[in-house]
């Protein structure tokens, strides 16, 4: 790929490899790395050692733990996220993460050793090809076998794991090449030739977009992360408001629109909102911004918004007709085809077609919510947990969650006042994700209280990154709710496959005793009328704080839309 190059640092200065890339680093504005350190990457180490008071580096107690935080970092802060790592397993323990981050669109530029130049091929000690196994699951990878190498393929690595729809990248160094000396001189990459990270607007599609929402008499938006993305958030909130349509999130996309917006109509999905689910079959005009269409939002999509004409705004053209067949695609930045488009529409309102999403999701409020955030009797339910936590942050948090029933519920339940504050795993679903991430948001935004929500299965997942709490001083506000079972799946084994709980029970440690090894206070609650004092307990101590709540073991999540069901099949219970 030729690239057109910028100069940053225009003097020329002979240095090794390994200082090369540091100094690479620091002309890219990083001053946080998280990693783990390792023979084939040990040049590297020596040489930050020389940079300490420029960039900081996070240990971890697993690649995969720096890798996580390298997401949660990057999600609070719009930066792209930096991982070190050694070769070999050091290498291959960035997969999941990498993985993770390549679905949801997260940039992060991931730095591996790799065993000396002479020795590729060999089944060298910790030799694992990286590139190849990488590739699938990467915006872009290349091997640096030479020194002078080096600060060109870091400027092209930023530019593409920061431009158009973000995603990670990793560059894999031999041994060599970071001991070799050479002229270093660094230039910022502003093009490549063979990329396109921002497809031109077409400014006829635009128009017909417009024509077709003007017409619509029942049109309902669907806003996923690339509003976030796109940094879209003032512009796609300028656009629902002139337009007056309902607008409902994915995940991802939750905390661009503060939940009490008045057209805020809630969450898409398989465990989404009665209203939004329902009435998704029942528009005449869908609007999907910055979003792709998951089959956890669409269910059967051979029953999907069928009686509807779509748009469909993206910065992607891979997504454009992927998953769903759309009449009108508007490519491009969605800041800039939001502004557009808002430009086109007409000052309207659709106020009895607003009022059937409250009114669907008034009775999902009595026949759930309800029991689930204020229940009365029986054991402490996740839902109220929520809520409790709601009333003392109230909506200024960042939420980072794992994956399952908790992620459903914190998701549903929890408030938010601004952007990029739902930190979770998406499109892969990673059981582990949310110690480390949210190890990376509290110390890429330290000002702002950072909650870890997870569950007693996925805490347990890298529960080692307790260390790294220990080690940073993070605060961190870590909520385990134990139902002593991989709930989710249990779930399922109970609703589909007649309560034949096979593997999912689980024998859990005294999780305070192994936070305080670590220095962390903690308590534990299981009774209702110890829990807003234990609550308020956690966030009154200033540092990081461990609070388990004992709930309910065979509650579910609802609504929920089964496994290739229609999203207006949507159940209740």
């Amino acid at each position: 790929m030729e690239s057109v190059l910028t100069k940053s640092i225009a003097t020329k200065e002979r240095t090794s490899g390994a200082k090369a890339l540091i100094k690479s680093l620091i002309a890219e504005n990083v001053d946080l790395v998280f990693g783990y350190p390792g023979g084939a990457i040990m040049p590297v180490y020596d040489a930050l050692y020389d940079f300490q008071e420029e960039v900081h580096h996070v240990l971890t107690r697993h690649e995969q733990g720096a890798i996580h935080a390298a997401q949660g970092f990057a999600r609070v802060t719009g930066k792209v996220g930096v991982v070190l790592a050694t070769s070999g397993p050091g290498a291959t323990n960035l997969i999941t993460g990498i993985a993770d981050a390549m679905v949801d669109s997260t940039p992060l530029v991931c730095i591996t050793g790799q065993v000396g130049s002479q020795l590729l091929g060999s089944d060298a000690f910790q030799e694992t090809d990286i590139i190849s196994i990488s590739m699938p699951v990467t915006k872009w990878n290349c091997q640096v076998t030479k020194a002078e190498e080096l600060p060109e393929a870091i400027a092209k690595a930023f530019y593409i794991a920061k431009s158009g729809r973000p995603g990670p990248v990793l560059i894999d160094i031999t041994k060599d090449a970071q001991f070799q000396d050479f002229d270093f001189q660094y230039s910022h990459c502003q093009s490549i030739r063979s990329y396109k990270p921002v497809p031109a607007i077409n400014l006829n599609q635009v128009k017909a977009a417009a024509e077709l929402i003007n017409q619509a008499q029942k049109p309902f938006v669907l806003f996923g992360q690339g509003v976030i993305l796109g940094n879209a958030e003032q512009e796609f909130k300028k656009f629902i408001e002139k337009t007056g349509i309902p607008a409902a999130w994915t995940i991802l996309g939750l905390s661009a629109l503060p939940t009490d917006h008045p057209l805020n109509v809630g969450m898409l999905g398989m465990h989404g909102n009665y209203g939004p689910n329902k009435l998704t079959n029942e528009c005449d005009v869908l609007i999907a911004i910055g979003m792709r269409f998951d089959d956890r939002v669409t269910g059967n999509l051979e029953k999907y918004a069928k009686q509807a004409r779509i748009i469909h705004l993206d910065i992607d053209p891979a997504e454009i007709n992927k998953n769903v067949k759309v009449e009108i695609p508007v490519l491009g930045d969605c800041k800039q085809t939001l502004e557009e488009l808002t430009k086109q529409v007409r000052l309207n309102s659709h106020r009895e077609w607003l009022e059937g999403f409250r009114n669907l999701n008034a009775i999902e409020d009595e026949s759930v919510v309800k029991n689930e955030i204020s229940p009365q009797e029986g054991p402490l339910k996740m839902g109220e947990v929520v809520e409790q936590i709601n009333k003392i942050t109230k909506g200024n948090a960042v939420l980072v969650t794992d994956v399952g029933q908790h992620q459903m519920m914190a998701c549903r339940y929890t408030k938010f006042n601004q952007s990029k504050s739902n930190i979770t795993s998406g499109g892969l679903g990673t059981m582990g994700f949310c110690l480390p991430a949210a190890i990376g948001a509290k110390l890429g935004n330290p000002t702002r209280e950072v909650v870890a929500i997870i569950g007693d299965g996925g805490f347990q997942m890298t529960i080692q990154e307790l260390g790294t709490v220990f080690q940073t001083q993070a605060a961190v506000k870590i909520v385990i709710l134990n139902n002593n079972f991989l709930g989710m799946v249990r779930q399922w084994q109970q609703l589909f496959f007649d309560k034949r709980y096979s593997s999912t029970e689980l024998l859990n440690p005294d999780f305070i005793k192994i936070a305080e090894g670590y220095g962390i206070k903690g308590s534990t609650v299981e009774q209702r009328e110890d829990l807003v004092g234990a609550i308020e307990a956690m966030f009154d101590h200033e540092g990081s704080y461990l609070l388990e709540v004992k709930v309910g073991k065979e509650d579910n999540v609802f609504p929920m839309v089964p496994s290739g069901a229609s999203v207006s099949d949507i159940r209740l219970s």
